[in-house]
Parts: C-alpha cells; sequence; structure tokens
C-alpha cells in the first residue's frame, strides 16, 4: 500500500491544509475506514484516509481541497460525533511532506520477480505460506526466548550462528529443528525444479526479528559455513533486499555500519552492481549458485522503501526464517574470489 507521509507544521503555527490528523479515531477504538469515509464525506471528496501511526487509534483524512478540511474541522473538532457512539474527536491540520531519504536511495530500480532480476540462481515465491500458517509460525517463536543484539531479536535451532566469526560451531549441537518447521521442510523438498542431487537436508535455523527501519549490512553468508541452497521465509512485514556484486578485489573492503553503507549507496559507485527485489509477507526467497556464492544481499535500514511509484511504510516487526545446511568440510565452488575456503 502507498503511504504519503504526513507531519506537523514545524513553526507551531495552525496552517489550514486538506489533510486532517484525527486522534481517538481508527480500527483500533472500533471504527473502519468505511464507517470514517462515511462521516468525513459528509463536507467534501475525502481522496484518501491513512494510519498516521502504528497505533491503529489516529487516522490522516485527506481531502482534495481545503473548505471541506475546514468545514469537518468546524463540526468535528472536540465534539461528540453523534455516528461514532458520541466519541469525541481531537483534529489538527496536517502537511503532506516529501521523504528525502527514500528519494536518496530509489536510484536502483525494484523488482517485485527474481525473473526481472537477472541474477542466476535466485529464486522468489510469493504466497509460500498461508496467513493461518504465517501467524502459526509466529506464535510457535514468540513463545520460545528471544536472544538479543544490538538492534534485533534473534533464535538458533540445530546450530548457533556466530556473528563474530561468521561460522557456526559443528561440535555444538542444539538439537533438530522444532515441530513447527516440518510442514516448512517438507513444502521446500517437494520443490520439482531443484536438481535430484540437490541436498535439502536441512539443519540450521536463524530466526530475526526486525523493528521498523533496522535491517541487514551487505554481506555473504561464509561459504565454508553453509551448503549452496538458503532459504529465507519473510513474515509479518515486507521488505526491500538489495543484492550487490563488488569487483574482483574490492568486496572484502566494503563497509559493515549502516552509515557508511548508506553513503556508498548514494554515491553511485562503480565497482558493484545494483540490483534489487521487493519481499512480501509469507514470500520464500532461495539463493543458489551465484546468487548464494557471489553476490552480497542487503537489506536497507529505512522505515520506508520505494517499489516503483509507491511508497511502503514497514510494519511494526518483519521476522525472517533463514534455513539452511551446515557445511562440513570446505567449500569448492566456482567463485573463489569470494570464497574464504579458497583463499
Amino acid at each position: 500500500m502507498a503511504l504519503p507521509r504526513f507531519t506537523r507544521p514545524k513553526d507551531g503555527i495552525v496552517r489550514h491544509s486538506p489533510h486532517l490528523f484525527v486522534a481517538n479515531c481508527g480500527p483500533a477504538v472500533g471504527l473502519s475506514y468505511d464507517q470514517i469515509a462515511s462521516v468525513f464525506g459528509a463536507y467534501g471528496e475525502v481522496k484518501g484516509i491513512y494510519p498516521a501511526d502504528e497505533s491503529g487509534t489516529r487516522v490522516i483524512i485527506s481531502y482534495n481541497d481545503i473548505s471541506s478540511s475546514q468545514a469537518a474541522m468546524k463540526a468535528l473538532n472536540g465534539n461528540p460525533c453523534r455516528s461514532f457512539g458520541g466519541r469525541y474527536l481531537h483534529i489538527r491540520y496536517s502537511v503532506q511532506t516529501v521523504d528525502t531519504k527514500v528519494n536518496s536511495i530509489a536510484s536502483v530500480p525494484v523488482s517485485t520477480s527474481a525473473s526481472d532480476m537477472d541474477i542466476p540462481g535466485l529464486y522468489l515465491f510469493h504466497d509460500f505460506v498461508t496467513n493461518t500458517e504465517e501467524q502459526e509460525l509466529l506464535d510457535a517463536v514468540d513463545s520460545r526466548p528471544w536472544k538479543h543484539l544490538a538492534k534485533r531479536r534473534v533464535q538458533h535451532y540445530g546450530y548457533e550462528f556466530c556473528y563474530d566469526i561468521r561460522n557456526v560451531n559443528t561440535n555444538h549441537n542444539l538439537g533438530e529443528l522444532p515441530s513447527f518447521m516440518s510442514p516448512i521442510l517438507e513444502r521446500i523438498r517437494s520443490f520439482p525444479f531443484l536438481h535430484q542431487d540437490a541436498d535439502t537436508s536441512l539443519d540450521q535455523l536463524t530466526v530475526n526479528e526486525y523493528p521498523p527501519g533496522v535491517g541487514l549490512s551487505p554481506h555473504i553468508d561464509t561459504h565454508s559455513a553453509f551448503e549452496r541452497l538458503i532459504f529465507s521465509l519473510s513474515l509479518a512485514g515486507p521488505c526491500i533486499m538489495e543484492f550487490r556484486k563488488y569487483a574482483a578485489g574490492v568486496w572484502q573492503d566494503q563497509p559493515t555500519q549502516s552509515s557508511d553503507v548508506e553513503k556508498l549507496a548514494d554515491e553511485n559507485n562503480s565497482s558493484f552492481v545494483r540490483k534489487a527485489i521487493y519481499l512480501p509477507p509469507r514470500s520464500l526467497l532461495l539463493l543458489s549458485g551465484e546468487a548464494r556464492y557471489a553476490w552480497h544481499h542487503y537489506i536497507p535500514h529505512h522505515k520506508v522503501d520505494k517499489v516503483n511509484d509507491s511508497l511502503i511504510r514497514r510494519s511494526s516487526r518483519r521476522v525472517s526464517f533463514t534455513i539452511r545446511k551446515v557445511r562440513r568440510g570446505p567449500c569448492r565452488c566456482e567463485f573463489p574470489e569470494y570464497c574464504d575456503s579458497l583463499r
């Protein structure tokens, strides 16, 4: 859903505008958008109704003209609204803003399918799980303890991923993958397009919870740590994932701090190729071959993503299930310039 951004006038002056910020109004207080549109539509044509924040108790009413917003303000602000059961609404004018940060990262086109990316070994499966399955998976991990990192929470199953060495300790097995993963693993193993020699006996799961604005620095999953198939299931919220292929000898020196990453992205650096894909909730991303071994993947640290001409605000959380198989020996891939086993 495309979401414009609104804010109060910064100079504190009450400035008339066609946009109204309405408090004590929204789905969280039992009012549907259709009900809201019916009431505010009595004062003029409503161009759009948008959530003002994630609380569900405040909305933005956007009219086509100022006279309509003035009429609604005069009639409804601070007065009991009979159509809303006598609820008092608190209204102020709002102004639409331009998210310059979103514009600054919009130079790379965003694809909605892997086939448009032209990256060998990259696949995206929409609606890999149902809404019901998504909620069951979220309930399952929320009933288990989380480990807190600097900006996100994680859970590890099978083997713990050690972020300091970007590898796993194969001598420390945490046990089998949890039973709630059985339907997912069975569905993965049934993929008809996978080669017959593909090893889908996956034994490592990392669950990441990303709050709004938190992303992931560019990286390639360590070759010596995992086999060639990496699956990532996106739940609860969407995001943009960017892929970068660096020139030989350049990729090892790339920054890992988010501020440096953003600066590098804005400089249109010619030392790497950039491509981006939109990952909707309930989709499964597969990295294999060149996509897994030679392309860095990266989630920008933004609260709003730009997909073509639409601004998509990230949800209150995004939870990813990254499923892999731990490697038992050195990697023997065909990408030595990116391989820690072959350097």
